[in-house]
């Protein structure tokens, strides 16, 4: 996305990226840029929190209309939950739950397999 963005503003097209990923940001140099402390994957809020979710897209609104120059990174005020404890176990991977993730990543490539052989036997004609 980010790449996409400085595409777009180098052919005067304006962009305001939303994210949770403030490192590649900063390495990839977006020209606007929103930021939510959340889990990766989830800039947008909770899911089905729909207030939170109305509420961010209204300040990535604002940031768009107020940021005149290239290189603005705005840190949105928002938490996951109300003592950021979802950092403390976000893509942890300890003796204790090793084999469950692995079993779920298995149970996950299964469902992906299933579903391109799925895929596969549609005819598209």
């Amino acid at each position: 996305m980010s790449l996409v963005a400085r595409h777009l503003e180098s052919n005067g097209i304006p962009t305001v990226v939303l994210g949770s990923a403030m490192d590649i940001i900063e390495y990839c140099s977006v020209p606007r840029y929103a930021h939510v402390d959340f889990p990766l994957g989830n800039p947008c809020g909770k899911p089905f929190d729909t207030a939170m979710q109305k509420s961010i897209a209204e300040d990535v609104l604002d940031l768009f209309g107020q940021a005149t120059q290239a290189g603005t990174i705005v840190r949105l005020s928002y938490q996951w939950n109300e003592d950021q404890a979802w950092r403390d176990a976000y893509a942890r991977v300890s003796d204790e739950n090793l084999e469950h993730l692995r079993e779920l990543g298995e149970q996950r490539r299964r469902e992906q397999l299933q579903n391109k052989t799925s895929l596969a036997k549609i005819d598209f004609n």
